[in-house]
């Protein structure tokens, strides 16, 4: 994978311990997005809102160790988004000390930085700790998760809304997101439906590169996790879970497409998931789950007047469409950054709401205005487009992890409601992941294993694309670090 840009070929590596301690943060990173709901709901309801935030520390110390490490990202995307987000706080604080307080506008703006800007370079400093084999190991941990994870939105589903499992996160009186029949959308261990329908998306992905790739996985986990994805789609309540899985699935024809030969190898397992869904259909509350899910579809279109698949359509592009209509309807410096989030209408009226609009698009444009808001939006949308040129790349050479992955993240980066802790959390973690299994070998695509390739060590713990991002690393006193946590 080419790199944005190169840094100078003399940035300071401190060793393997900062290397390593780097992984171990975004691993904790990753195991707080999955549990934050859980604590948030059940363990520390009092402690809700400052848990909203409690991957933002650990962000900050995995920056502080890359950069002693000398692996922080130093290319155009980050450094083009740095002059964005400092502006857009500093027009932001313009925009509302003539209104506010300047503790709340300090708190509101600082909420929109963190939100829009603060964990955007992890995307890009998790290839350069990780390689495909630490995201096939992520992978394998996601996979495994769905079968709890599954468990836990069935007893969702089946709970009354106002059961201790299905609470909101606080202490207050809300409630989950409904869908039709008097179901909540299952939330799982997240705090509300847009974790799960992410975390059903990236299952899979990695279950979908599993069965393509073939790998050493005991049939029985695919199985057991392919039949909880199945009943976690089918009770969720969400269309959005829906399409999030099916464009994954999509990822399969572009794969046909450009590397026919890889689904070769495909008909067994694609035999064994028509035998799991066969099996999931006669569980009971899948199928309730299905029908109330079928229905939703059709209530959402007869609403619209339209059919289910233009209601579906038009629900997709809207995201895209509404922010052409409210363009000219933003202050040139915008209402002030964090003025659109849950977190800073929590800062401004004491309650969490959309003071703008729900859309991301047009929330960036209303808090940022016309100039810097349209500026942030083509940065994520560069972004999105470069990854997905560089996923297309990487197939040629035969690895298909990464276009599933981006299968499940794109959307996330180029339109994902970054004002909403989890939906941001995914889109970095997603995005980051992606890049990193194009580290990797140049095809997946075997059809058995062979003898393992002897490789010259590596001098450094850095992962290859940091080693293309920084340069090598000299030793120091003609010593090498040593291997690092392969």
């Amino acid at each position: 994978m080419r790199p944005v840009a190169v840094a100078p070929p003399t940035a300071p590596v401190h060793g393997e311990k900062i290397i390593k301690n780097v992984r171990r943060l975004i691993y904790l990173y990753l195991f707080l997005l999955l549990i934050e709901g859980a604590l948030r709901k059940w363990m520390l309801p009092q402690l809700a809102n400052p848990l909203l935030i409690v991957r933002d520390p650990v962000v900050i110390l995995i920056y502080l160790f890359a950069i002693a490490g000398g692996v922080f990202p130093r290319n155009k995307f980050v450094i083009s988004v740095t002059i964005i987000a400092i502006l857009s706080w500093i027009t932001g604080i313009l925009a509302l000390l003539p209104y506010l307080p300047p503790e709340v506008v300090i708190f509101t703006t600082g909420f929109g930085f963190r939100s829009n800007f603060l964990h955007l370079p992890l995307i890009f400093l998790m290839p350069a700790v990780f390689d495909a084999e630490h995201v096939k190991r992520i992978g394998w941990w996601t996979i495994i998760g769905m079968i709890p994870m599954s468990v836990i939105m069935a007893l969702q589903f089946k709970a009354s809304p106002d059961a201790f499992i299905n609470r909101a996160a606080g202490l207050g009186e809300g409630q989950q997101i409904q869908t039709t029949g008097g179901k909540i959308r299952p939330p799982g261990t997240f705090s509300f439906i847009t974790g799960t329908i992410y975390y059903l998306s990236t299952t899979t992905a990695f279950l979908l590169h599993a069965a393509l790739s073939k790998l050493e996985y005991k049939n029985w986990i695919l199985f057991a996790s392919g039949l909880s994805l199945i009943v976690g789609i089918g009770v969720s309540g969400s269309r959005g879970a829906v399409l999030a899985v099916a464009l994954v699935v999509a990822s399969l024809s572009v794969i046909l497409l450009i590397r026919p030969d890889a689904m070769t190898k495909f008909g067994r397992n694609l035999l064994l998931a028509a035998i799991v869904a066969w099996a999931v259909s006669y569980v009971p509350v899948f199928r309730e789950g299905v029908g109330l899910l079928s229905e939703r579809f059709t209530e959402s279109a007869e609403a619209a007047d339209t059919t289910v698949i233009g209601g579906t359509m038009e629900r997709m592009l809207s995201g895209f469409t509404e922010p052409l209509e409210i363009l000219n309807k933003a202050p040139f410096w915008g209402y002030g950054l964090g003025v659109g989030t849950n977190g800073g209408a929590r800062f401004l009226t004491g309650r969490s709401a959309f003071l703008l609009t729900e859309n991301e698009w047009s929330r960036i444009l209303l808090e940022s205005g016309p100039i810097l808001g349209l500026a942030f939006i083509f940065w994520r949308t560069a972004l999105a487009f470069y990854i997905g040129y560089l996923v297309l790349k990487n197939l040629m050479l035969g690895r298909t992890l990464p276009i599933f992955l981006f299968g499940a993240g794109f959307f996330a980066l180029l339109n994902g409601s970054f004002g909403q802790p989890t939906s941001l959390g995914f889109a970095v973690v997603l995005n980051g992941l992606c890049l990193a299994a194009m580290n990797g070998p140049k095809t997946e695509l075997k059809s058995a294993p062979g003898p393992k390739r002897q490789t010259a060590p590596r001098l450094s713990s850095r992962s290859a694309y940091a080693e293309r991002l920084h340069g090598p690393a000299a030793p120091e006193n003609g010593q090498t670090n040593g291997s690092a946590d392969r």
